[in-house]
């Protein structure tokens, strides 16, 4: 008897976010659920949805910041090891890893601008009593000072991301350094980094629930508004997607690598297709590499650095990070100092190295960035629904920019 195929998650999750935009529709003031079946109850739809309903929504948020800071702490780590022999890999890594983290920091300033210049057109919501409060922004030199923990468990009990970096990089080199003495604490690393990104895929898959219990209660007190705003700062990310492949990655193939961006574009466009329709970097891979190869990119190179960059290259998902904090910030009648705006891109950057390779890594990110500039966690929820069609577009950037960084690392080793 052949099994029922399961819905895929991706489809829950966008199946929850209309259901709980339903509910919430139905339960604002006046509406259907308000006037009839719950009218005799004070406060109406809104205070039940408030009191029953968002407080399952407050668990899921909860389970996202619980495993925030092992899974950055372990990705991190485990992605260190997996370099191996630092002798081997220096010249090629070193130019991998700058390039990785150049376009990613140029991702992060368009994904900023191209947001800060549209953010009038979102909706701000009502923020009365709400459970998260902004923070007073630090000055740049603070932030950096700050980076440098004064000893390991503080960080991890605070959430202190930028710290919690910091420490994964010294250990991770550490183990590489120390090799065989070290060999029986790295793969204790490895396997607990592999325990948690299963806890992260099993929080992942109760997002379905938590978009419901999180988004009704929105919708329902602030009303139908807030539907075009989603369709509005998914546009903006769009639009940050293709500045960045047409203008970054143009420039970089052009101007290093010696290959016509059209042709560029037009021998990656099957491996671009791959990930648009997939949202996976990892199933792209086979893909990637055969049309990269065929672009002139050395075998060995190409096989290195393609897969490192599905570790450690986020540029679509840096854009994205951009654009949701911009846009969850606005909802809650923030605006963002630049102190803010340069600790939301000196994070999302160093932390792209860490949670790239993670299911939910998107998720993970922004939670980090929110907490990094004090901004409510709960704004998550805003675009946590609509995150495939977020994912469709930022897979196809990173897996771009893992070929371009490719060719433009053939080109000069």
């Amino acid at each position: 008897m052949e099994k029922k195929k399961r819905l895929p998650l991706s489809i829950k999750i966008f199946a929850g976010l209309l259901i709980g935009v339903i509910l919430g529709l139905l339960s604002v003031e006046g509406g259907i659920l308000d006037t009839s079946i719950f009218a005799g109850n004070a406060g109406g739809a809104l205070n039940l949805l408030k009191e029953y309903i968002k407080p399952i929504g407050d668990i899921f948020l909860n389970l996202l910041k619980f495993v925030v800071v092992p899974i950055v702490l372990l990705s991190i780590i485990t992605g260190i090891i997996s370099l191996s022999d630092i002798k081997k890999v220096w010249s090629i890594g070193i130019k991998t890893i700058l390039f990785y983290l150049f376009t990613t920091f140029i991702a992060l300033v368009i994904g900023t601008i191209v947001a800060t210049l549209f953010k009038k057109g979102f909706v701000l919501l009502d923020t009365t009593g709400a459970e998260y409060q902004a923070k007073e922004a630090q000055n740049f030199i603070k932030v950096i000072a700050d980076m440098f923990p004064t000893n390991i468990v503080a960080p991890l009990l605070n959430a202190s991301m930028l710290q919690v970096i910091v420490i994964a990089l010294f250990i991770g080199f550490a183990i590489i350094i120390a090799g065989d003495k070290a060999k029986l604490f790295g793969d204790f690393i490895e396997s607990a980094n592999a325990v948690f990104i299963e806890v992260m895929d099993m929080i992942i898959h109760f997002s379905p629930v938590g978009i419901v219990c999180l988004v009704a209660p929105v919708i329902a007190e602030n009303g139908p508004k807030i539907i075009g705003s989603l369709a509005l700062v998914i546009g903006i990310a769009y639009l940050g997607y293709i500045l960045h492949m047409l203008v970054t990655y143009s420039l970089m193939v052009y101007g290093i690598a010696k290959i016509n961006p059209i042709k560029f574009f037009k021998g990656i466009a099957p491996a671009m297709v791959m990930a648009f329709s997939s949202a996976s970097s990892v199933g792209t891979l086979p893909l990637n590499i055969d049309c990269t190869t065929k672009l002139g990119g050395k075998k060995d190179i190409v096989s290195f650095v393609l897969p490192l960059g599905a570790t450690i290259n986020m540029d679509g998902t840096a854009i994205y990070q951009a654009v949701c904090t911009v846009f969850i910030a606005s909802c809650y009648g923030i605006n963002l100092t630049m102190s803010q705006i340069v600790t939301v891109i000196v994070t999302a950057t160093i932390a792209s190295i860490g949670t790239a390779g993670v299911p939910g890594a998107g998720v993970v990110m922004l939670a980090m960035v929110l907490q990094a500039v004090g901004l409510p966690v709960d704004g998550i929820a805003l675009v946590l629904g609509v995150d495939r069609i977020f994912d469709m577009g930022r897979t196809v950037v990173n897996i771009t920019g893992d070929s371009a960084c490719s060719l433009c690392v053939s080109a000069t080793s």
